[in-house]
């Protein structure tokens, strides 16, 4: 039996991954009691027992338990941003590149950020098509549900007297430094960061991940646009593509929320148009991704136990 630990099960991305693997008969979950959920010693002997070890936890408390492991033979997939951009660590989109068979043979695997789930999606199949340049700067405006803040925005949004600043969405990253913006260049090979503009919006889950472009950006059309997607991504089955998602002349960011797909749309003219990923930010952008990630460096079906 497949031996699975999750340091840091009491998180947002911790708690859902748990969820989605305890209804599995071929995987057996290390659990550590309440009192030793901290313990150093109780959560190395967790993570060197494992056969997959989950790492739900803040970037240096990630690199730490990183170093605890002895064992070769530990799958590590680390959810934070610690390891996204570090050498000697698979960064783990499956669906561009060769990734998915680097990912089967990797045990040190990177889970993408969520709104870098987005962008990347949408730009790196460009690049590979050399539809843009890779010198261009682009801008990414991406809008998320508060659960992508963790415990402590959940609680801060779910709280009865809550300020009224919290009923509107809120732009943040403001100074350009956002932790996602190194693997959002790096990984589909941009020479340099996007202008990034983040907002939390008050619903609890959902991302929309939209990419503008122009004339002066790229020769693509919204048709060529589509067709590179259709290619890239022809056979997927947590990535579709969708010609006209219809919803009246609106696209609503929470249409994802609770699976662990992702769905791509182009929209515009000759002039202009938007590129737009649609999925959640706890699913394909978090939690769905890592149990993706797990399924392919085990062997198994990567779908298996997630919500398309």
């Amino acid at each position: 039996m497949t031996q699975v630990f999750i340091d840091g099960s009491a998180g947002t991305t911790g708690l859902r991954i748990r969820e989605r693997l305890e209804g599995r008969e071929d995987l057996e979950l290390i659990t550590l009691t309440e009192e030793n959920r901290k313990n150093p010693e109780a959560r190395r002997d967790a993570l060197n027992r494992a056969d997959v070890a989950f790492l739900c936890l803040p970037d240096d408390a990630a690199a730490e338990a990183v170093r605890m492991v002895q064992n070769p033979d530990t799958v590590i997939i680390d959810t934070s941003t610690a390891h996204r951009t570090r050498e000697g660590w698979v960064y783990g989109f499956p669906e561009i590149g060769k990734q998915r068979e680097l990912i089967r043979k990797a045990k040190r695997i990177a889970n993408p950020g969520c709104h870098a789930s987005g962008f990347i999606a949408l730009i790196a199949p460009l690049i590979q098509a050399d539809a843009i340049r890779k010198d261009v700067i682009l801008s990414c405006f991406s809008l998320t549900g508060y659960s992508g803040g963790g415990r402590k925005m959940i609680e801060e949004y779910e709280k009865p007297d809550r300020s009224p600043l919290l009923d509107a969405p809120r732009q943040y990253g403001l100074f350009q430094t956002h932790k996602h913006l190194k693997e959002m260049t790096a990984v589909p090979g941009l020479q340099n960061p996007p202008v990034f503009c983040p907002i939390v919006a008050p619903y609890y889950a959902g991302m929309e991940v939209t990419v503008p472009l122009s004339w002066a950006d790229t020769w693509l059309r919204p048709e060529t646009a589509l067709e590179i997607y259709e290619r890239a991504y022809f056979g997927e089955k947590m990535i579709t593509v969708a010609e006209r998602p219809d919803e009246s002349g609106f696209l609503s960011a929470c249409a994802y929320a609770g699976r662990d797909s992702m769905e791509i749309s182009v929209w515009g003219n000759e002039d202009r148009m938007v590129l737009t990923a649609r999925f959640d930010n706890l699913g394909k952008g978090a939690s769905g991704a890592a149990i993706q990630n797990m399924n392919l460096a085990l062997g198994k079906e990567e779908t298996t136990g997630l919500v398309r």
